[in-house]
């Protein structure tokens, strides 16, 4: 019979989760209070907590982080206030399982336990290994992955991907992937798959922003016969076609309301329900979205719901732009060199100096997959051994002149230098203050200034943060 701690200091909840849980056959723990809560995880084999975050003692959150290190086997599952919900993120990085929020319904919490129940039964079957034998198969497989799916660079930038890929692919929760349009989105959650036990499982992936509200929801969860005109047969969606493995919703920030709702409620009780049907299909896929518009902006305009968000963006992995990853260019740019001659059925063994100097110098503002199409494009119009600057797009080419060359004219009649410079180093200053979040230490890092001299800037500037 498993054993089940429920922690709270509302004795009304627990004495309703007390009964909830033995009805489900289970023996259950109540405690009052956090202390409490790890006297009884330290005398007695606890195979799940259902614990509130907020606590008059210590959190939920300090709860978890200490009974994980003489109980790392033992399932959390917390229970926050919606107010509190950047909490309950944060004990899902330190090892929750999941989290409801108040108020929050019996059989949503009944079904995230039974899920919970599994892993730790699951846990229970496992061979135990080492830190370093996990950590060895993490790297290895996380080297595959990239080597697989194609994922280059080796910019600081990169590598810190990299990192993040490596220490989250192996878990279950959702991941947010934001960026640029272009920065490669997809392939990082294709990496994130090939990392992840789920690697030999589906992956599916859609465009949200393809497709009208109706027509996505059918693609998401399917239908049945006779749902609308047109339906013959049942179809199968996509949650269902990725069972056991991972779907990819790109450009999630262009979902209707109404949808947002549809697939919050998926994400909750891990359970859909198709056009037309009256039954509920239990899921169990690994969520990874990706936006390049700010969420949190279009939540403060009321386009994207904050609880959506909270759900999606338990883990973050944000993609540079190419022009933050110079030292990736000449490598991108080789690899699909190599990639297109051999498709095309040409030996094309270089880049001439002269059209590697243009690619380098570019700002790539459509990223990654501008540069992809300009080595395709010189590839097919290219007749000998290396790609020349000839071969390459007027739109390049005249770019980089443009920047190497007078970047403003000078107006007629008198000119007020010093205004128009103040304008300018206000214009920039703040694009770079923006696109690092306000983050003042990476903003003078990109601007190649001191911190001080960066506050000195802002405040004789009069820069709004």
């Amino acid at each position: 019979m498993p054993k089940i701690l429920v922690v709270d200091d509302e004795p009304n909840i627990t004495e309703i989760l007390e009964i909830a849980f033995r009805e489900d056959g289970m023996d259950v723990v109540k405690s009052g209070s956090g202390r409490d809560a790890l006297k009884v995880l330290r005398e007695q084999d606890i195979d799940i907590v259902v614990s509130d975050i907020k606590m008059p003692d210590i959190s939920g959150v300090e709860l978890l982080g200490i009974a994980k290190e003489f109980s790392p086997n033992t399932v959390f599952v917390m229970i926050t206030a919606f107010a509190s919900t950047e909490t309950a993120i944060e004990a899902l990085q330190h090892g929750a399982f999941d989290y409801v929020t108040k108020p929050f319904g019996m059989e949503e919490l009944r079904a995230i336990v039974r899920r919970a129940l599994e892993k730790r039964n699951n846990q229970k079957t496992k061979p135990a290994t080492s830190a370093e034998e996990i950590e060895a198969r993490q790297g290895q497989q996380l080297f595959h992955a990239l080597h697989r799916i194609h994922v280059v660079g080796k910019s600081q930038k990169m590598i810190e991907v990299y990192r993040t890929i490596g220490t989250v692919a192996m878990g279950a929760s959702t991941i947010l992937i934001t960026g640029e349009s272009g920065t490669g989105k997809e392939l990082v959650a294709r990496a994130v798959h090939e990392a992840s036990y789920r690697k030999e499982k589906p992956f599916v992936s859609i465009n949200c922003s393809a497709f009208p509200e109706t027509l996505l929801e059918s693609e998401l969860f399917g239908y049945m016969k006779g749902a609308f005109t047109g339906a013959t047969t049942n179809r199968k969606g996509l949650f269902e076609a990725a069972g056991g493995g991972s779907i990819f919703l790109d450009e999630i920030g262009d979902m209707t309301g109404a949808m947002q709702v549809k697939l919050l409620r998926v994400l909750q009780e891990r359970c859909f329900r198709p056009l037309g049907g009256s039954e509920e299909i239990p899921v169990d896929v690994r969520v990874i979205a990706a936006t390049n518009q700010d969420l949190q902006a279009r939540i403060q305009e009321g386009l994207f719901r904050e609880d959506l968000f909270y759900r999606i963006a338990v883990i973050n992995i944000h993609l540079p732009p190419l022009r933050e990853r110079g030292e990736d260019i000449a490598m991108l740019a080789y690899y699909f060199l190599r990639h297109y001659s051999e498709k095309s059925g040409k030996y094309i063994s270089g880049i001439s100096p002269e059209a590697l100097r243009i690619l380098q110098s570019c700002e790539w503002p459509g990223n990654v997959r501008q540069l992809e199409n300009t080595i395709e494009r010189a590839v097919a119009l290219e007749t000998t051994q290396n790609i020349q600057i000839e071969r390459l797009p007027d739109t390049v080419c005249k770019r980089t002149q443009s920047l190497e060359g007078e970047i403003f004219s000078l107006p007629e009649g008198p000119f007020d230098l010093e205004n128009f410079l103040s304008q300018v180093e206000s214009s920039l200053i703040g694009q770079a203050l923006r696109q690092s979040e306000g983050n003042q230490t990476a903003t003078a890092q990109r601007l190649k200034l001191t911190k001080g001299s960066l506050r000195h800037k802002i405040q004789a500037l009069q820069i709004k943060i």
